[in-house]
């Protein structure tokens, strides 16, 4: 064996770190992906990069669920727009009323998910299984 069939440990260095360097490559996680609803709640699909994810492998933002609700409370302090009665006497001049109450709305949605909406998806890495996030709806401009 001559000296040129033995490799060099600055050639065999080299090629452990182009090998290291691919795995870890491969490993990386996936970022953001854009996915399509193919089937709608309860029995949710989302189509992306050629796989389907159903409700077994998906977690999803509590607002598409059907039924979520929101509650807003505050208090408000303003005043009607003036108004004006008829007959021409005093207590039907022109006047305005204070507004000066608290309030609590309720808002529940009965808008979900649809076929074809495109959705936000997020891998979620778990030992032994993939998940995915589901974010928000959005569109192409």
């Amino acid at each position: 064996m001559s000296d040129k069939d033995i490799p060099s440990a600055e050639h065999s260095m080299a090629n452990l770190v182009h090998s290291v360097h691919a795995i870890s490559k491969s490993e990386n996680p996936m970022g953001l992906r854009i996915g399509v609803v193919t089937s709608p709640l309860p029995n949710l699909v989302i189509h992306v990069d050629n796989i389907d994810i159903t409700n077994e492998q998906i977690y999803l933002n509590d607002y598409w669920k059907p039924g979520h609700y929101r509650e807003a409370k505050g208090h408000i302090i303003s005043e009607t727009q003036p108004r004006t009665g008829g007959g021409g006497y005093a207590e039907f001049a022109s006047h305005t009323h204070a507004i000066h109450n608290d309030y609590t709305d309720t808002i529940i949605m009965t808008d979900t998910l649809r076929v074809g909406d495109e959705v936000t998806v997020e891998p979620i890495y778990r030992q032994n299984e993939q998940l995915y996030y589901i974010g928000q709806k959005v569109v192409k401009l």
